[in-house]
């Protein structure tokens, strides 16, 4: 098959989304399958084929990101032929979504979106001078009218479709979860990177990957740091990524007295730091309460490292009891108790994360791919171009 792909984000810009986009075109390519992505321009974006890139300027507030010139995307798309491509498919609910459907609808192809991102719960992080309650209002309405305008929607879990279905959504809704590429998690070498960063071998490690923005819940970690250091004085939590929060928990784990505890240690590259680091982790930790998945838990378990987190949302279908991990109750100290034991007895520790290896390995890109790929094809088969609205609506 043949597909367009248009997104907001991608790397070098990482987050889940990029990652997302990126698994599931490589084993596109490897099924033998071509697709075009057309995303943002960034600084030192290396090129790659069947990558379009879109110039664009920085978001205020989170400059990380890039706005897409709208005249740009929209002269990018119209240089493509329609006639290369069975299927649009979009990645993201701004600009990408608005030119990306017009464009599948112009002419008359099918168009699927995934809603990777649970954006009633992060308007309000960045848009603090407006009530949280209009915010949400506002996300849950634009995200059932764009959800409505497409063939198709996937979701990457039950719980994003039992949130889509709460909204009024009525296009049908897919639950694709974003596969795990276990060739990338097969090995590691955590006691280089604790060589590499000083961090000593015996010195106990919990570990968090993610961007570091204020829906990731990390302040809620950092007690749970506090409370576990009464115990174990020489914990050390280790916070790998970049982003928007970062400034601000840097002032709360000064203010807390917690600077010999926490270590920020910024982007790692995927394939040869990431590893590494989970694998330095006696236990990776994970509290955000907006995940559409979850990506990260499945990438700590195929490494083997025991995990503890909140089963909130996407995660609720990731995270299943002694399958690699322990489910910890939402409040800091309870959360602490779940985890202490697993710092204090290693060998339980590596029982539960020998579990995890093997519960991971069920959540492969191959069953995304097929899933995938199904969808695809029946919406071809179908031609079924984007909806009429006013007729969906009436319907």
């Amino acid at each position: 098959m043949r597909i367009l792909m248009v997104s907001d984000v991608y790397f070098p810009r990482v987050n889940g989304v990029s990652t997302s986009i990126q698994t599931l075109r490589q084993a596109l390519h490897r099924a033998g399958h071509a697709s075009v992505l057309v995303a943002p321009e960034y600084p030192a974006a290396p090129a790659e084929d069947d990558i379009v890139r879109v110039p664009g300027w920085p978001i205020p507030r989170d400059p990380e990101d890039r706005l897409m010139h709208p005249r740009a995307l929209a002269a990018a798309l119209d240089a493509l032929d329609p006639a290369d491509f069975d299927i649009v498919h979009i990645h993201t609910p701004f600009l990408a979504h608005r030119v990306g459907v017009r464009w599948a609808r112009k002419h008359t192809l099918p168009c699927v979106e995934t809603y990777h991102t649970l954006f009633e719960e992060y308007f309000h992080h960045y848009l603090p001078f407006l009530p949280k309650s209009w915010l949400a209002a506002a996300a849950r309405m634009i995200s059932r009218k764009e959800c409505d305008g497409v063939t198709a929607v996937i979701a990457p879990s039950s719980a994003m479709k039992s949130a889509l279905i709460g909204y009024g959504v009525s296009s049908p809704i897919h639950i694709i979860p974003t596969g795990l590429r276990l060739a990338d998690f097969a090995a590691c070498d955590g006691a280089a990177f604790r060589a590499r960063h000083g961090i000593a071998p015996e010195r106990p490690v919990i570990a968090c990957v993610g961007r570091v923005a204020f829906e990731k819940n990390l302040d809620f970690l950092l007690q749970v740091t506090e409370i576990v250091r009464r115990s174990l004085p020489d914990l050390l939590f280790v916070i790998a990524g970049e982003g928007p929060a970062r400034a601000s928990l840097e002032k709360t784990v000064a203010k807390r007295g917690l600077g010999d505890n926490v270590r920020f240690i910024g982007y790692l590259e995927r394939r040869t730091e990431l590893p590494g680091c989970y694998c330095a982790a006696d236990v990776f930790v994970f509290a955000s309460k907006t995940e559409t998945q979850g990506l990260v838990l499945l990438e700590a378990m195929a490494l083997g490292v025991p995990v503890v987190g909140l089963a909130e949302m996407g995660t609720k279908d990731v995270l299943q009891e002694g399958q690699g991990c322990r489910i910890a109750p939402d409040d800091v100290e309870g959360f602490a108790r779940v985890l202490l034991p697993l710092l204090a007895d290693r060998t339980t520790a590596r029982q539960l994360g020998e579990a995890g290896k093997h519960y991971a390995a069920g959540w492969s890109v191959a069953t995304m791919e097929t899933s995938m790929l199904q969808l695809y094809q029946s919406l071809a088969a179908a031609g079924e171009g984007v909806p009429d609205l006013t007729v969906r609506a009436a319907g």
